[in-house]
């Protein structure tokens, strides 16, 4: 099935942000054995969203051989102040850039970014200065590597942490777990978390049009984590957890958990 291309002059009509102007370019590529909507979007520095709209797509399936059209903006230099309850994440789908583009124009090594720090999302560098971290990595993993506590406290300090943020939405789902190593996967998240390099992460894959991508949440048995990555067989109701060992994996088997989304 093929999708319905907007023409250049459509493309060319769209107008600039508030944030600085832009001129925009069209081009067209070809849908290839392999490609997802998500990993064309990294690959052309465009948002999801974007992508979708400009190709009238009301969801992330493609096929191949489609036609896509595809807006290369020339972006101002344009600067964000770090906000509370940022992430890299939230600030790429702000201002329709990637994690990478955000992370080599600020000469960032990791996903933490702090409170107060000034970003570069227009391609300039700048240097983040602030000593309070927006992300941090999971607290309740760090204690589980620096010393053997007791999983019932460790489940205690987890449940008393979400119960004191804001839950957006909470759901009964099938959970699975998954590895970095498991057969036929990069180990790279498909918002671009490494965990190859980052085996203790946080992070669960999930259906985005059940929960989005990005979303902070708390998992019953596992703890809070980052929902930054999918799967084909993650659909409706179910998630995947992300565990260092395959052993962890095979222990942790299905299950039937409650899920907070926390933001």
């Amino acid at each position: 099935m093929k999708k319905t291309i907007m023409s250049l002059v459509a493309v060319a009509a769209i107008s600039t942000t508030a944030f600085g102007a832009q001129q925009a370019s069209a081009k067209e590529i070809t849908v290839k054995k392999g490609d997802t909507l998500w990993g064309i979007s990294q690959k052309n520095d465009v948002s999801l969203k974007d992508l979708k709209g400009w190709n009238n797509l009301s969801t992330d399936m493609i096929y191949v051989g489609d036609k896509l059209t595809i807006s290369s903006k020339e972006k101002t230099q344009e600067q964000y102040k770090v906000q509370k309850g940022d992430s890299l994440w939230k600030i790429a789908q702000k201002f329709n850039v990637s994690i990478s583009d955000i992370k080599s124009w600020n000469n960032l090594n990791s996903d933490i970014i702090m409170i107060g720090s000034t970003l570069s999302v227009a391609g300039q560098s700048s240097a983040p200065v602030s000593s309070e971290p927006v992300q941090k990595q999971a607290p309740v993993q760090k204690e589980q590597t620096t010393k053997k506590a007791a999983p019932k406290k460790e489940t205690a300090k987890a449940e008393s942490s979400s119960a004191s943020q804001s839950v957006q939405k909470e759901m009964t789902v099938t959970a699975t777990a998954y590895t970095a190593n498991d057969g036929g996967i990069s180990g790279i998240t498909a918002t671009g978390v490494n965990l190859n390099k980052n085996p203790n992460a946080k992070v669960i894959a999930v259906d985005p049009n059940v929960i989005p991508l990005g979303s902070k949440v708390y998992v019953e048995g596992y703890g809070e984590a980052i929902a930054a990555d999918t799967g084909g067989a993650i659909k409706g109701n179910k998630i995947d957890v992300h565990v260092p060992s395959k052993s962890q994996a095979k222990n942790w088997g299905v299950k039937s958990v409650k899920v907070k989304v926390l933001n």
